[in-house]
């Protein structure tokens, strides 16, 4: 087995709860309309559901981003060369890495994740299947700053970032995060980084609304965490998924609907929330190519090569980090 190193960059309270998770489901259960960052689902139960998700005949980004690394490993090996250190943020369960790094021959593997059991299983397997290949895992929440291993940090770097997980975020917070990167991974990195396209509506709608109930089951799962993290009493029964296409900001939203009055406490505080009033708990962008290269841009990162599967629309795209400049 190839050398594992775990690292934990997460602060918990007395109680072994994240602080931060903590804060912002009460700060997202005070404001109107109510929201919780989509990061909190992966628990260790949503980080499993999530891959459930990912095989579903309905989910296309997985597959499409897969097929995508298999049929141009050769042109990724040469735009990107041997050597670096890969950096994956939010690798969860890493299946789609293998064919990266089987492509590309890093020196060092660099899996950052905020789901730290989830972390560290993959971690080990990845170990197991590259022996050679030195493995830091980082628990962390990869939307903040996050330390890299010393060991890395004369490395040439790759930022991977797949899944279109960038589509997460709005363009402000995206921008912010792409800065962030840009200046962890240094001068001379590169990130290749997943972005679904815009497509049909319907499509979408049944990717994030599958007949089997698995995506709302990852839905439904934030309140249930709530629930055993932090003493909550959310009548999770009395709550539905909601999956729909906002046409105005290229995006899929899903929402927590509250199916009647409740009421409810979370570690000591009471929430209300009227009959159809919802929990806005994920955004899922979709870009078109200009779109994803001028929020690149902005991020500090210059787009180097694009690759593309037409049917459903997904790309890869090859980013090198921009030389800083200061203001005129």
């Amino acid at each position: 087995m190839g050398v594992v190193r775990n690292l934990r960059q997460v602060s918990a309270d007395d109680a072994g709860v994240d602080v931060a998770f903590r804060a912002d489901v009460h700060a997202g259960l005070s404001q109107r309309p109510k929201a919780i960052p989509a990061r909190w689902f992966y628990d260790t139960t949503g980080s499993a559901l999530f891959e459930d998700i990912t095989a579903l005949p309905e989910y296309y980004p997985t597959r499409s981003e897969t097929e995508l690394l298999r049929r141009h490993a050769a042109e990724l090996a040469e735009a990107i060369g041997a050597g670096r250190a890969v950096v994956e943020l939010g690798s969860g369960s890493s299946t789609k890495t293998p064919l990266l790094l089987e492509a590309i021959a890093p020196s060092a593997y660099v899996p950052v994740d905020i789901s730290g059991d989830f972390l560290r299983d993959s971690a080990a397997g990845l170990a197991s299947r590259f022996p050679g290949l030195p493995v830091y895992a980082v628990e962390a929440d990869f939307t903040q700053r996050v330390e890299l291993p010393r060991e890395i940090c004369p490395l040439p770097k790759l930022g991977f970032f797949p899944g279109s997980t960038i589509g997460n975020m709005v363009a402000r917070t995206a921008v912010d995060l792409l800065r962030n990167w840009r200046a962890t991974l240094g001068d001379g990195a590169l990130m290749l980084i997943g972005v679904d396209r815009i497509k049909d509506v319907a499509l979408l709608e049944r990717a994030y609304d599958d007949p089997a109930g698995v995506t709302a089951a990852f839905n439904l799962n934030l309140l249930e965490r709530i629930n055993r993290e932090l003493g909550g009493d959310i009548p999770v029964e009395n709550f539905s998924h909601r999956a729909v296409w906002n046409d105005v900001h290229a995006r899929i939203e899903m929402h927590l609907v509250a199916d009647c009055d409740v009421e409810f406490g979370v570690d000591g505080r009471r929430y209300a929330m009227a009959k159809d009033e919802t929990i806005h708990s994920e955004n899922s962008h979709k870009y078109g190519p200009r779109d994803a290269s001028l929020l690149l841009r902005a991020g500090g990162w210059t787009p180097l090569a694009s690759w593309d599967d037409v049917d459903p629309a997904f790309a890869l795209i090859l980013a090198e980090a921009t030389e800083f400049r200061s203001a005129p």
